[in-house]
Order: C-alpha cells, then structure tokens, then sequence
C-alpha cells in the first residue's frame, strides 16, 4: 500500500541519483535504486534517505525476486539508462547481442513490474546507427510488452541546464498518449551565470559562500544549502597551467601556437568554457575543459552546477570518483521537464478511466 499519492517508480542504473533527483522535484516518489556501483549508491543513499538501494549486476539479477522483496508490484514508473555497447554494431538486431544484456534487463523489469510508464535514456546516435534499426528494435521490445513507445533527443540547455548536453529519450506508456515537453524559452543559462559565485580556490566542505549570488540559477542552486561542497581545486603542473593560460575565454587547442597543438591527441583538447553560452557536455574528468576563468578543471562542485545538481546534492568518495559520478549523471532539470510530461500523461489516463468508469 502506498504511504502517499504520488507516483513511485524505481531508477535502474541509478548512479548518483541524478535522475531520480528530477522526478523528485516533479513529484514523483522513488521506491528502489539499482546500480552496479557502490560508491554512486553511497552517494544516492545520503541525498536520498529512506531510499533502498541495491548494488547488483542487473543483468544476473533475479527479478522476480527483487519485484518480491521490495513489493514492485504496483510501481507506477520505471526509469533508467541502461549501458548498451552492443548498439554500434550496425544492421544486427541488438536482441543478438550477448553485450545488450543489461539493456535486456531493463525489458525484463518493465515485464516483470508492469509499471504505466517507463523512461530510458541513451546517447543520441542510438536513433540513427543501423539505419535506425537499433530504435526499431527497442520500439518493437516494448510494443511487445503493451507500450506506446516515442522517442526523441533532447539537449538539456533548453530545459534550464547550463549545458549543451543531449541525449536520447525513450518513453512508453500503457495507455492514453505522451507528448515530450517544449524547450521552456529562447534563454539559455551560461557557464557563468552557473559559477561565476564559486571561487578559484579550495573550500572545506561546509564552508561559508565567499561570494553572493550573481544569478537566479546560483540563488536556485543554493537554496537548502548548509554551504559549498565538493570544491576542491585541481593544482596542475606550471606547464599545464601556463598553456591554459594562453587560451582565451570559449577558445580551444587552435588558439595554441602550433608548438602546442599536438601536446593532446583529442579534438576537444584545451577547450575553455565559454562564459557566455551553456557549457560543453562535462565528462567523467578527463580534463580537456577548463574553466572559462581559472586556469584549472572545473571543480566538483561546478561540474555538478553546470549538470543542474543543487548545491544540497553533496557526493561522496574520492575525487576521482566524484567527477565521474557527475559525469555519467542525467542532468536532474532535464529529467523534471520529462518527469512533468510523464505526469501529464498518467493524469490523461487516470481522467480517461474515470470517464470510461461513468459511462458504464
């Protein structure tokens, strides 16, 4: 029995909880997350208590019995992005293949739970690889099961995250119909209406913010916070530090002379922020982007700034593990703006019930 109205739903490779975060504020109540990942999950727990939390290879899961243990029964949503490797093989039904296995999982639990709705998200190319049979694929598994499946990508800059990031958005619902919601404006925040307020400097978790905010999007970011956390600052070497310094504002490796070009072998080498445009995808630490200011990698803290986690939102573990824990998360705004779409069509269905329940 449900403690409260809202919609529950369970988050598969749940990592840090970035989309749980995003149906949380839209309302919706997280009942279970799973993931492969000890350290994401420590990280869920404390920003979500009360929350189980199961570490578990998904794909040698029983999920009768998971549905059994936490009473899966009547979820209303599930959610997730299941890795797929298995998808870049082009023209072979990714059913086939034994590396889709978790993706396959996630099939499984949707089966399994029956939930009305489910969300799965991916990297944009998995709607065009194969010719788009890999799309068809994943519509035709879970038009199997019942579901009215579309999908779109998205870029999060259009939903209040100061980041360019898309990614590509499968949902399906039992009955009535889903529409994916509308960028909100022509507005876009900025890498530095984003961070312009954290400083260049190390801050000891807890401490106090050196400076007020500047932005609605930092006054937003700071509500609930007891202070800054994750703001430790990368030293690099003089080396490192006087070639970022060199590339201007929004500039890359191509500003470099060209005795300086070579010194990194990746295209988006010696990238800056651009302060005046959301930012680039942040990755898992990689460190090729750099502050649009300092010459260093973003913090923790701005990196989950620029993905759209509140300052509230504090990760656990080491360093390294924080940056990719940030990194592979949805960005938790976006996933509201979905959320909230999600929600419009279970209400649609809930409503057509009631009429068809009248009518009787």
């Amino acid at each position: 029995m449900k403690k409260d109205n809202r919609h529950t739903f369970i988050d598969l490779f749940s990592g840090a909880g970035g989309m749980s975060y995003g149906f949380e504020m839209a309302g919706f109540r997280p009942i279970l997350a799973i993931d492969n990942w000890q350290d994401a999950l420590d990280t869920y727990a404390l920003n979500n208590p009360g929350i189980p939390t199961l570490c578990a290879d998904l794909s040698s899961l029983d999920i009768e019995e998971v549905a059994a243990r936490y009473r899966l029964k009547d979820v209303d949503l599930i959610v997730g992005g299941p890795p797929c490797q298995g998808f870049s093989v082009a023209g072979k039904r990714i059913v086939d293949d034994v590396r889709n296995r978790l993706y396959k999982s996630f099939v499984r639990f949707v089966e399994v739970c029956k939930p009305r709705a489910f969300v799965m998200e991916n990297v944009p190319n998995i709607l065009s690889i194969g010719g788009g049979c890999v799309k068809e694929s994943i519509i035709g598994d879970f038009s199997a099961l019942g579901y009215d499946v579309n999908c779109r990508v998205l870029t999060a800059s259009d939903f209040g995250v100061p980041q360019n990031r898309r990614r590509a958005i499968f949902v399906g619902v039992k009955k009535g119909k889903f529409s994916f919601p509308e960028p909100y404006s022509n507005e876009r925040v900025t890498a530095s209406q984003a961070i312009s307020d954290l400083p260049e400097a190390t801050l000891s978790d807890g401490s106090a913010y050196t400076e007020p905010a500047s932005s609605k999007y930092q006054e937003w970011a700071r509500m609930g916070s007891a202070g800054v956390y994750n703001q430790e600052a990368t030293v690099h070497s003089d080396r490192t530090v006087r070639i970022i310094s060199l590339v201007p504002d929004g500039g890359n490796y191509k500003d470099l002379p060209l005795n300086l070009q070579d010194t990194r072998k990746v295209h988006i080498a010696w990238t800056r922020l651009c302060s005046t445009k959301p930012s680039i995808t942040i990755d898992t630490g990689h460190r090729h982007y750099f502050h649009y200011r300092y010459n260093r990698i973003p913090t923790v803290r701005e990196c989950a700034r620029i993905q759209s986690f509140p300052d509230r939102y504090i990760f656990l573990k080491s360093r390294t593990s924080q940056y990719k824990q940030v990194g592979n998360a949805v960005p938790p705004l976006m996933a509201k703006a979905i959320a909230e779409s999600v929600n419009d069509s279970l209400k649609q269905e809930q409503l057509c019930i009631k009429s068809h329940k009248s009518s009787i």
